[in-house]
């Protein structure tokens, strides 16, 4: 399904009818489809909505505004649309960033929020080396980008989510490339990300592929409620490289903080 928001022209899709309503956005160059592990499996409890970011999958392309706090505006504008009331806001990578600007921007929109192996806390000294990077970007976008996500899978991570995530790139336009990674107002910055991310009052579950930023993660957490944790020996895509361990994750986590009273719904073939 198209919702016309003005500027831009999402896609997404709704199933489900049951109440807490499940938000599942995507990272940088991905689209929707990126959840289909999960879709399935929540919609048997919840309403599920899976949405194409401006620039990515279906949706169409603007000229710019490809920014966390755009991309949340948007979102929150499909939410009312839909008229979801508060969500159960789940982002991977550059997704959450977006799902916390929806927290700390549009706060009524989310209950919890789920963090999939975040693009934010990233070190100031990172960001120094990034003019390399940016300057290869606009000499080829597609191939820089698919050189830096190719750093992205661990030994276990199967091959065939590689070929899929990598050829995925060459289809999104270049604009949305370059845009979306060095855009004003990135959330990645780790000075920047630190001050914003305490500003989620809604509880958080964070899952990181590595150790080394749970810690950080979780002093900036406000709500009691919310946990960090890291899954060793797994990729950036977790959620699709242990579909079945993340959607139990998230049931028991939703029922513990209260969110979710009902019991999960069986576990998937």
């Amino acid at each position: 399904m198209f919702a016309d928001l003005g500027e831009v022209r999402l896609f997404y899709t709704d199933e489900g009818r049951r109440a807490p309503p499940i938000l599942f956005v995507h990272g940088y160059s991905c689209d929707s489809h990126d959840w289909m592990w999960q879709l399935p499996h929540f919609a048997r409890s919840h309403r599920v909505i899976a949405v194409d970011l401006r620039g990515h999958g279906r949706s169409s392309a603007p000229a710019e505004g490809y920014e966390s706090k755009v991309f949340a505006a948007d979102v929150a504008t499909l939410l009312q649309r839909l008229e979801t009331g508060p969500v159960i806001a789940v982002g991977h990578s550059m997704g959450c960033n977006v799902v916390s600007a929806l927290a700390v921007e549009h706060p009524a929109s989310v209950t919890a929020a789920v963090c999939v192996d975040p693009s934010y806390l990233i070190s100031d000294e990172a960001h120094a080396g990034v003019q390399a990077v940016r300057d290869a970007m606009k000499a080829d976008p597609v191939a820089t980008v698919q050189s830096l996500l190719g750093n992205s899978y661990a030994p276990a991570s199967p091959p065939h989510l590689k070929s899929w995530h990598l050829r995925r790139v060459a289809g999104v336009p270049e604009h949305v490339l370059y845009q979306a990674m060095y855009g004003r107002g990135s959330l990645s910055h780790g000075s920047v990300s630190e001050l914003y991310l305490r500003r989620r009052q809604c509880p958080v579950l964070t899952i990181y592929a590595k150790e080394d930023l749970v810690a950080a993660e979780a002093a900036l957490f406000s709500d009691p409620r919310s946990r960090a944790i890291a899954w060793a020996s797994s990729g950036h895509w977790l959620h699709q490289e242990r579909p079945a361990e993340f959607n139990a994750v998230v049931d028991a986590w939703l029922r513990d903080i209260g969110v979710v009273l009902d019991e999960p719904a069986q576990e998937d073939a």
